[in-house]
């Protein structure tokens, strides 16, 4: 899985998507299985006025913390919007820990909303 990252003219896919069509018909609602997904947002203030090398750092640390959770099924990173879209495979915690860890990469990371189905 590689985090989709795009700016606010031309996208800049990393993936393969199909340009200028808007997220939520890109994000995955159901996992290869039909099983339903789960997704969560984060802000990170300011992204789209930093250099080059420093978003280029930012989605790398952002890509490295993806990497090693399975559940992730997809990212999207828009810079025009200063944000982080990650949908996954739902599991008690898994988004806590997502967000820790990209926290602790980006500490300026901030989760935007997130509602968590009772137990």
């Amino acid at each position: 899985m590689k985090i989709r990252i795009h700016d606010s003219t031309t996208p800049t896919p990393v993936a393969a998507p199909v340009p200028g069509i808007p997220l939520w018909q890109l994000a995955p609602t159901r996992d290869s299985g039909g099983r339903r997904l789960t997704d969560f947002m984060m802000l990170i203030p300011r992204l789209r006025s930093r250099s080059p090398v420093e978003v280029e750092l930012v989605s790398r640390n952002i890509q490295a913390v993806l990497e090693l959770h399975q559940d992730v099924v997809f990212a999207d990173l828009n810079l025009r919007l200063n944000v982080l879209w990650v949908s996954l495979r739902p599991r008690p915690g898994v988004i806590s820990e997502l967000v820790a860890a990209i926290r602790l990469r980006v500490p300026e990371a901030v989760l935007v909303a997130h509602y968590a189905e009772p137990h």
